[in-house]
């Protein structure tokens, strides 16, 4: 079965993909998988380099910009797959990593201390231009935007 749209109750074009999982990667869903995936190659170069050459100087502020490399994956390869599953599966990934954010960016104002270095989630990803924190916000919003469209 070929690409192609399918339409919704309203009778409006959904684009669709070649098993029938609905598309997310339309409109403002193309600029988040960009975003995401640029997101992917930073956190991944970063601390796969962090990791593999000065691990012993903040063991936990580079394993947490391993945890956000993995968050921006999933989220990547959940949006560009498409589908009611993985519509839904990028919802929750995108409140943990939102919630990691928080927690993580509070943590390295209160504590400082605590990290010796940065991650991608410190002081909510100011070394990203607050990137880290805005993205999942807008991600929910999207894939919750979709969720709706999907019931009409």
């Amino acid at each position: 079965m070929p690409d192609s749209d399918t339409t919704n109750a309203t009778g409006a074009a959904t684009p669709a993909t070649a098993d029938g999982r609905k598309r997310l990667v339309s409109g403002p869903g193309l600029l988040l998988v960009w975003l995401y995936g640029v997101m992917v190659v930073g956190a991944v170069s970063r601390s796969a380099f962090q990791i593999s050459t000065e691990f012993d100087r903040a063991p936990l502020a580079y394993a947490l910009s391993a945890v956000a490399a993995l968050a921006y994956a999933f989220i990547t390869y959940s949006l560009v797959r498409g589908g009611e599953t993985a519509r839904k599966a990028a919802l929750i990934c995108c409140a943990a990593e939102l919630a990691g954010v928080l927690a993580v960016g509070t943590w390295t104002l209160v504590r400082p201390e605590s990290f010796p270095d940065t991650t991608v989630w410190s002081q909510f990803g100011m070394g990203y231009l607050f990137i880290p924190v805005i993205l999942p916000i807008t991600g929910m919003l999207w894939l919750r935007k979709r969720g709706e469209a999907a019931t009409r």
